[in-house]
């Protein structure tokens, strides 16, 4: 009998984005027989745990990115560059420990610099390909397509053309062995009848995090319409109920995903996966960017001038109004773009 192969996959800490993108790739690899052993941390691993409660996990170091109050996110993350490459080769001397102790015949990194390998084939996930930064771009792009050029592949989430994520996942960088294998989300578009009037998802990095849930809270709590809250807090479990608000820390894959049909307008960050997500589902949505993260301002900014979503800063957040207004945005067409997973994954099997 032949053995399965054991593919590593790890996304990166960071929100829980990297990890919920991750879900699909796990269930195809599941089906195509190889074993999958996770690596992860912090809330990542807590939600992928639950997901797969049968799979191997290992917990590693996070990248400990911090931010700091006095100074914008995007020059926040520039001054630990030097933090953050340590990080990396340490991660990347961890990473031989686990391939000889969990004999790991492939790799999937989700935003992991460090989890390549140049004994076995190493998978990089990203949509930005070209990093918007408001200072040192060229610096950080060069940093980037170096380190995304150690591995085997770079597997990009978004549509070769007209893709999703604009100008962020296409590139005219050649050594960079790419390719777009279409947006990726857990979730499956089927029909139901509305049951919230708007569902808020909560979710990113701390402190941004609980500012989003504490201004959405006050605004939902008086607002006639029934609303659903999620807090993306994978590891409690704790619901409340304020007047027509409902407060629930989290929801399995199964259960968001019928929150989110059931739903007639989504508030949430402009996070890419969560952007992927509505796609599949063609939902209504209002997009609050993460302040100074440049990715979401790029994103909520590109995808509202392209009519898909309203998006709105978080120090202007007024529900009133807010779903006549959505409404108007809603331009989402089915693609049916699908990935070839057989030949995609056959990198593995080489």
């Amino acid at each position: 009998m032949k053995l399965k192969k054991n593919i590593l996959v790890a996304p990166l800490n960071w929100g829980i984005g990297h990890a919920t993108r991750c879900i699909p790739i796990i269930r195809k690899l599941q089906e195509h027989n190889f074993n999958v052993i996770i690596a992860s941390s912090g809330r990542s691993l807590e939600l992928l745990i639950q997901e797969f409660p049968n799979q191997d996990f290992i917990k590693i170091d996070d990248y400990n990115i911090k931010y700091y109050s006095f100074l914008p996110m995007a020059i926040s993350i520039l001054i630990q560059i030097p933090k953050i490459l340590l990080s990396i080769k340490k991660e990347h001397a961890q990473l031989k420990s686990i391939i000889n102790d969990f004999k790991i015949d492939g790799i999937i990194s989700d935003n992991r610099y460090g989890m390549y390998s140049e004994e076995i084939p190493s998978v990089f996930i990203t949509h930005q390909l070209e990093i918007q930064t408001p200072i040192f771009r060229s610096f950080i792009k060069k940093i980037n397509h170096k380190l995304i050029g150690k591995f085997s592949e770079c597997w990009v989430p978004d549509f070769e053309t007209n893709g999703i994520a604009g100008k962020l996942s296409h590139t005219t960088n050649t050594t960079i062995n790419y390719k777009y294998i279409g947006p990726l989300s857990r979730f499956t578009k089927k029909k139901s009848e509305i049951k919230y009037d708007i569902l808020a998802i909560i979710s990113g990095p701390e402190p941004q995090r609980s500012i989003l849930e504490k201004t959405l809270i006050r605004e939902l709590k008086l607002h006639k319409n029934k609303s659903l809250l999620l807090q993306g807090k994978p590891e409690k479990k704790y619901t409340d109920k304020i007047n027509n608000l409902t407060i629930k820390s989290h929801l399995s894959s199964e259960e968001l995903n019928l929150a989110m049909i059931e739903s007639r307008l989504i508030i949430c960050r402009a996070g890419y996966s969560t952007i992927m997500d509505l796609f599949k589902l063609q939902k209504n949505a209002v997009l609050i960017p993460t302040p100074g993260q440049t990715e979401q301002e790029y994103l909520s900014k590109y995808l509202s001038e392209s009519r898909y979503f309203k998006s709105i800063n978080q120090n202007a957040i007024n529900l009133k109004n807010l779903i006549e207004i959505a409404q108007k945005f809603q331009n989402i067409k089915e693609r049916n773009e699908g990935t070839n997973w057989n030949t995609l994954l056959n990198i593995f099997n080489k």
